[in-house]
This record gives structure tokens, sequence and C-alpha cells, in this order.
């Protein structure tokens, strides 16, 4: 069974930065996707960060060169660093992943995800 774990986030003030991880466990087949998603208040939830299964990230372009997703090397723990942070960066944040035998490819923002965290707020006060 996986199960996805988040930490991290809380009250920051604007300008300042803050981190997030999401512990995975039960992550056991080979490849492996994870993203970090958010949604705003009266918002659709939408894709901040991605590590593809190949190895590759994505980012939204709101947060490009803010925010930097990474991995553990066991691919068990997901971070996202968030930096110069903005009022609008206010959201519940999401840890997803999914994961399948073999080289089968998955990641992006449109991927439908097996697994999801229980979610962490942060909130950027100005």
């Amino acid at each position: 069974q996986v199960q996805l774990v988040e930490s991290g986030g809380g009250s920051v003030q604007s300008g300042g930065s803050t981190a997030l991880s999401c512990v995975a466990s039960g992550l056991t087949r080979s490849s492996r996707c994870m993203a970090w998603f958010r949604q705003l208040p009266g918002k659709e939830r939408e894709g901040v960060a991605v590590v593809n299964s190949d190895g590759s990230t994505d980012y939204a372009d709101s947060v490009k060169g803010r925010f930097t997703i990474s991995q553990d090397n066991a691919k068990t723990t997901l971070y996202l660093q968030m930096n110069s942070l903005k009022a609008e960066d206010t959201a519940m944040y999401y840890c997803a992943a999914d994961h399948f035998p073999g080289t089968w490819r998955c990641g992006g923002f449109k991927f439908d995800y097996t697994y999801w965290g229980q979610g962490t707020r942060v909130t950027v006060s100005s």
C-alpha cells in the first residue's frame, strides 16, 4: 500500500522561503513519478512541479525560477523548496505519485496520479 505524507509549509511572509517534504512508502516499482500540486482557495487544483519517471523536471510557469523540486537518491522523498513567495502562492499543497514496472513512462501535470497525500497548507502574508 502506498502512502504519501507531506510536511512543512505553514505561514510565511511575502518574499520569504519555506520547504515541503513528502515521504512516500510503498513505491516499489522501478518507474516512478512524483509531483506537487496545489489548490488555491476557490480554484481547481493545479500542477506546481514534477519529477517525471525519466528524471526530468517540469514547473508551472508561475513558479519557475522560484521553486525547486528534488528527490532523495532512493526516490522515496520528494522536496519542494519555495523561495520568493508571493501571496498568490497561498494554497493547500499536495504530493502525488505513481509507480509502474519496467520503463513505463509517467509524469507531467495531466497524468492521472493514483496516490495523493493529505495536503499541507502554505499561507503567504504580505
